[in-house]
């Protein structure tokens, strides 16, 4: 960062930014509290004038990444509210990838509480029961989740496309074809095949769980 960035005052809010920025850069394994210092421009006690911890930082960071994730209002139409907080969820984890494998805070800011209320507040206004809200809320989670972290984990490129990866296995197709006969299968009639992108499965998932939590709201009787 330069100069002009290390003048301005600390603040717990920029503290934050600058983390998220870091994190971003290098991931969550690369942020101390010596180096945040330091992008800062201020010695690595004096950051504690301005914050707590590093738990501090954490749960600001996690704060900041939910205040990003599209949210939902009660009225809104239930279903096309929770696609498009999914697709929101998932990228912005695609910008913030160190958020997907940190642990659940303890201290939630108040954008990650608010987020989960509106969500909850949709739901519910939607004529799901708070059992059937809790469900809906779960599942479509763990999916996004789990999607976002497996396209971190993917050699992927932009588009999603992952068969520059694949290549490499073709590379020794005979022996993959022998040892692994169903991966060589799928590697040549699909993932290699024009136009596949691994990023498309996202949406075949989520229309899956949004189908059956409408059949599901639907056998307890809502609209």
């Amino acid at each position: 960062m330069g100069s002009a960035e290390t003048r301005k005052p600390v603040t717990r809010e920029r503290a934050i930014r600058v983390a998220i920025e870091l994190a971003d850069a290098g991931g969550i394994e690369s942020l101390s509290m010596r180096k945040l210092a330091a992008e800062l421009g201020i010695e690595a006690m004096s950051l504690y004038y301005h914050v707590k911890s590093k738990d501090d930082i954490l749960d600001g960071m996690l704060d900041v990444v939910y205040s990003e994730f599209s949210t939902p209002r009660a009225g809104d139409p239930w279903r096309p509210a929770m696609r498009t907080r999914a697709e929101s969820t998932r990228t912005v984890l695609s910008r913030h990838p160190w958020a997907i494998s940190m642990k659940a805070r303890t201290s939630p800011g108040p954008a990650t509480l608010g987020h989960l209320d509106s969500v909850i507040g949709c739901l519910t206004a939607s004529g799901f029961s708070m059992t059937m809200t809790a469900h809906a809320m779960s599942v479509l989670d763990s999916y996004v989740q789990g999607f976002a972290q497996q396209e971190a984990a993917l050699p992927l490129d932009p588009s999603g496309d992952i068969s520059s990866a694949t290549d490499d296995i073709m590379a020794q197709q005979v022996a993959m074809a022998e040892a692994f006969p169903h991966l060589a299968d799928m590697a040549v009639r699909l993932i290699l095949q024009p136009g596949y992108a691994y990023a498309n499965e996202f949406d075949f998932g989520l229309t899956l769980i949004l189908d059956g939590l409408e059949s599901a709201h639907a056998a307890q009787g809502g609209t």
